[in-house]
């Protein structure tokens, strides 16, 4: 549990670091994501996800 929280005080790091640095960027970074199609967000998500869990089971064992 105590590793989750850390992941997720991370993920708000870093997440919190671009909008910070990059403000203009990040805004139209989010433009172009919701002119997307849902599938195609869907799949780069669940691309995504699977790239985290590997990297996390890969240091985990």
């Amino acid at each position: 549990m105590k590793e989750l929280i850390i992941a997720i005080g991370l993920l708000l790091f870093i997440e919190g670091g671009l909008y910070a640095l990059f403000p203009s960027k990040m805004k139209n970074m989010l433009k172009t994501i919701e002119k997307l199609p849902i599938n195609q967000l869907r799949t780069s998500g669940l691309f995504f996800a699977i790239i985290g869990f590997v990297i996390v089971w890969y240091f985990k064992s």
